[in-house]
């Protein structure tokens, strides 16, 4: 299974070697082929997307008619958006999401909506991972993550309140990059979570993603060379344990790779303040869940899902002094983080704790994504390694808050010292 190059062909359409109508229906023959058993699209308009192939004027922008795909927690005014809930069921919005826009701004053609979990919490949805159809693709970002494993679409939006851009990365063999917070602005998306939602790019490799945000952003993020040895922290945290013999085997493998690269490979262990900080994450997550999700909680109840609605029910519990304190210790934690980045250039870890999980039970643990999410720094799923069962086991790199450019100019890095 090819993954679609988004840089390539959007630099192919520029110079007019291919045509946005011929990409489109590249992307289409493929989920015609595909989408039956990996279910990763909600939303399609394949007529719709011809007309805008055929009439669109794509001249002098960055993605040329490059197709591109939108997790379905986030708002579109040609597609509908359920937010994985029926509660939503053929919602149409008026207005897209800044993000969305931003998308259209720069040359790309919306090719459909992804499959998200209800929410985009934990329920797993009905997406299957592309690599293996009997293995979780992760969640809440699943279908956008399984989209672009696929070839579906050469891009796709998802989002990240836990580790839902990383993770579902991981699990499905793609790149995902959580940008620094408030990067991609996070307006005009079902709110899970105000202080820790972010949005996030999948796509086949770093330069991918890279290409793909400077796209929606107007920011020069084009990967750049180190004139000096980078220094890379392996990073143990009080979670490692709970990490698979695959997971440990990947992140040894990187780090021996990125240092015969060049690289100095510098050992981190992570100080208590951070750890402290990723015990509070739940805490800051479900006060905030609780009242984004008041209406839906109080007048509709009987339509969430039985775990949603008992999650809500224990997040309505949390105090005020408890969800104050917790974003004391979080703004502690992005102090030690930022001394941190004074010894090191990035951070390695795990993106998973292992491979994608057997069956759809669940959609995975976030334990080694939510301390970043809430640090708000860019992290990066690096793929190009694979567990003893044959699936994808990605790495994590996690750079300095704001210094995007220079964390994917690193994941490259690892991302070639890796495929060598």
């Amino acid at each position: 299974m090819t993954m679609l190059k988004a840089r390539e062909i959007a630099l192919a359409l520029r110079e007019g070697r291919t045509t946005p109508h011929d990409v489109l229906e590249t992307c289409l023959a493929a989920i015609a082929e595909r989408d039956a058993n990996v279910g990763a699209f909600c939303a399609l308009d394949p007529a719709a997307g011809r007309a805008k192939a055929r009439g669109g004027d794509f001249g002098g922008t960055a993605l040329a008619g490059l197709p591109f795909a939108v997790k379905d927690i986030i708002d579109t005014r040609d597609l509908p958006t359920a937010y994985g809930s029926p509660l939503f069921a053929g919602y149409r919005p008026r207005a897209d999401a800044p993000v969305v826009g931003q998308a259209l701004r720069a040359g790309g053609l919306l090719l459909g909506k992804t499959v998200t979990t209800e929410f985009a919490f934990l329920k797993p949805s009905q997406t299957r991972n592309p690599r293996r159809l009997t293995h979780s693709p992760g969640g809440s970002s699943s279908g956008s993550a399984a989209a672009v494993a696929a070839g579906m679409v050469p891009f796709a939006l998802g989002t990240q309140t836990g580790g839902s851009v990383v993770r579902p990365a991981s699990y499905c063999g793609v790149t995902g990059y959580k940008p620094t917070y408030r990067l991609l602005p996070a307006l005009g998306m079902k709110t899970f979570s105000w202080h820790l939602d972010t949005m996030g790019l999948f796509a086949a490799r770093v330069t991918d993603v890279a290409f793909a945000a400077s796209a929606l952003t107007g920011r020069d993020l084009s990967i750049e060379g180190f004139g000096t040895a980078p220094r890379i922290g392996m990073l143990a945290t009080a979670r490692d344990a709970s990490a698979s013999a695959d997971a440990h085997a990947a992140l040894a493998a990187a780090a021996r790779a990125v240092e015969a690269a060049g690289a100095r490979i510098v050992p981190i262990t992570l100080p208590e303040e951070l750890e402290a900080a990723d015990a509070v994450h739940g805490t800051i997550q479900d006060f905030e869940a609780a009242l984004a999700l008041m209406d839906e909680f109080t007048h509709h109840r009987a339509a969430l899902s039985e775990g949603l609605r008992a999650h809500l029910e224990a997040a309505s519990a949390i105090t005020p002094e408890a969800y104050d304190e917790a974003r004391r210790i979080g703004k502690r934690g992005r102090h030690v983080l930022g001394t941190l980045f004074g010894e090191v250039d990035a951070l390695l870890t795990f993106s998973a704790p292992g491979t994608a999980p057997e069956g759809f039970a669940s959609t995975g643990s976030p334990m080694f994504n939510r301390l970043w999410t809430l640090m708000g720094c860019p992290t990066i799923n690096i793929t190009g390694l694979t567990g003893a069962d044959g699936l994808p086991m990605g790495v994590q790199l996690v750079g300095r808050f704001g210094r995007d450019r220079a964390a994917l100019s690193l994941a490259a890095l690892v991302e070639g010292a890796i495929a060598v």
